[in-house]
């Protein structure tokens, strides 16, 4: 078994530990999954130990006949697309977990039993080069999430995990039938294989683009397939939210940079400007709408639609700069979002609402989580020496020169600003009416500051906030040999013409 593959299925491991403990101390059920992800956190730094940014191309490979009579194999592979986005997974993984700890007091066994089948999906859809082997994978992470939603989560928690489970499987048939065509046209599932025969399906690729691009469509979500995304991240628990905002929503962006750039290139090419402007309607939409929410969870549930807008506005430019721009705005926002949605179960735990006029002033009582917690919010809104600013500013880099949005792609850069104006907005606003003002709510005098457990996990957000911030040359250097050849590629089809 190769690294990839212990690193994909490590998780199960302790899957297998909870199932066979019983009647244990809840404590120890959080111990073996806390365990569970650290270890699998340093099985994932293993794997980049052994990694060669430079080198484009799939590196570390397992591949293996599965099921031979119809071309299917296992096969895993990690490169410069997805080498971040599983590092991303085992980080955020390593912290939601303990964020857990006080939250969940019933069935706390299966709760982490859920948690670590998620990861094991999540790190298999990252590394899967199989399409068969990444749809299972990808259908897989829709199992755990629903009953997390649905179990553990709020009031109207039942809804919000139907919804949730509902609108991405019906999203991912329209995938399905993509994949089946172009496995039976091509005798082989193998992605390496179907992009250097993609002629093959080249007549119809307008079609299985679309296919394909809906079902990541409402993954990620853009507008307008972004309606469950605000109900589901309301009523999960508060590691829920964390691992949807951190990894789960980037499966779509990933899967837009994995498969619809090098199987489709002309139709990307073709489809780049109306893309481009859903991505803009979702920046100024999910911004305007998150400056509406009395309820703090959903004003953060929004804000991931106007990031994620940058995200795919990166990805459509099919340029080295939009394309790097996203990946690492990928993992900014799923480090700033995940610890927005964290610091927002910090104060749902000890006060159990949400709503943002039940607070004010809570600096006075909580000085070390508010000066924290702005930190977060300035990454968030795209503050020159914080991660969010480097993802943003090379996003617009890639838009401004973008070839593929027309003669004049500075409009769409143009429109893509007042994104980072408005959620200063929004965000500023949120933390002044939070934290800063009179105390005037007794309720909230009574309020504890950050205990070690969850200082330790803000500091560990803090510390890659402004690592990305202040040094992030080494993480475009991790992407910069896969994004060249993908960008090399897509060249082609722009000098050729669609």
């Amino acid at each position: 078994m190769g690294i990839l593959s212990l690193l994909t299925f490590f998780p199960l491991v302790g899957v297998l530990i909870l199932l066979l403990m019983r009647n244990q101390s809840d404590n120890s059920y959080k111990i073996v999954a806390t365990g569970t992800a650290i270890v699998t956190f340093v099985l994932s730094i293993i794997v980049l130990g052994q990694y060669d940014g430079g080198t484009a191309g799939l590196q570390l490979v397992d591949r293996f006949n599965w099921i031979e009579a119809w071309g299917i194999e296992y096969h895993m592979g990690v490169d410069g697309i997805s080498i971040l986005m599983v590092l991303l997974t085992t980080f955020i993984m390593m912290l939601a977990i303990p964020s857990s700890w006080n939250a969940i007091s019933t069935q706390v066994r299966q709760y982490y039993i859920f948690m670590l089948l998620l990861e094991a999906g999540m790190l298999g859809v990252f590394l899967a080069q199989d399409l068969f082997l990444f749809y299972i994978f990808w259908e897989f992470t829709l199992v755990p999430m629903y009953f997390l939603i649905g179990i553990w989560g709020g009031q109207n928690r039942v809804y919000a995990a139907i919804k949730f489970f509902l609108y991405t499987m019906a999203g991912s048939l329209l995938m399905l039938l993509g994949i089946l065509y172009m496995g039976i046209t091509n005798d082989t599932f193998s992605v390496p294989d179907l992009i250097a025969g993609r002629s093959a399906f080249a007549d119809v690729q307008n079609w299985l683009f679309l296919g394909f691009a809906i079902a990541f469509a409402i993954k990620v979500p853009i507008f307008p397939f972004h309606s469950w995304l605000p109900d589901a991240h309301t009523e999960a628990p508060t590691a829920g939210s964390v691992i949807l905002a951190g990894v789960l929503l980037k499966m779509g962006t990933y899967g837009f940079m994995r498969f619809n750039l090098p199987l489709f290139p002309e139709a990307s090419v073709e489809f780049a400007p109306a893309i481009a402007v859903l991505a803009i309607i979702g920046i100024i939409y999910g911004a305007i709408v998150s400056f509406a929410q009395k309820d703090v969870k959903k004003l953060v549930a929004y804000s991931s639609i106007s990031h994620l807008g940058f995200v795919m506005l990166g990805i459509f430019s099919l340029n080295n700069q939009g394309i790097q721009g996203a990946i690492l705005q990928g993992v900014n926002h799923g480090i700033s979002s995940g610890a927005l949605f964290f610091i927002v179960g910090v104060l749902y735990e000890q006060r159990h609402t949400r709503e943002i006029k039940e607070y004010g002033g809570v600096w006075k009582v909580m000085p070390v989580f508010s000066a924290l917690t702005l930190i977060v919010t300035l990454s968030s809104m795209g503050l020159p020496g914080l991660n969010g600013f480097v993802g943003e500013f090379t996003i617009l880099l890639g838009s401004m020169g973008a070839e593929s949005l027309g003669p004049n792609p500075w409009i769409y850069t143009a429109f893509a600003t007042t994104g980072v104006i408005l959620a200063a907005v929004y965000l500023l606003w949120m933390f002044q009416r939070v934290f800063m003002g009179p105390l005037d709510n007794p309720a909230n005098e009574k309020l504890r500051d950050l205990n070690v457990g969850e200082l330790a996990i803000m500091l560990s957000f803090l510390l890659f906030i402004i690592w990305i911030g202040v040094a992030p040359s080494g993480y475009f250097d991790l992407m910069n040999g896969t994004v060249s050849q993908l960008v090399t590629d897509i060249g082609s089809v722009l000098v050729a013409g669609p």
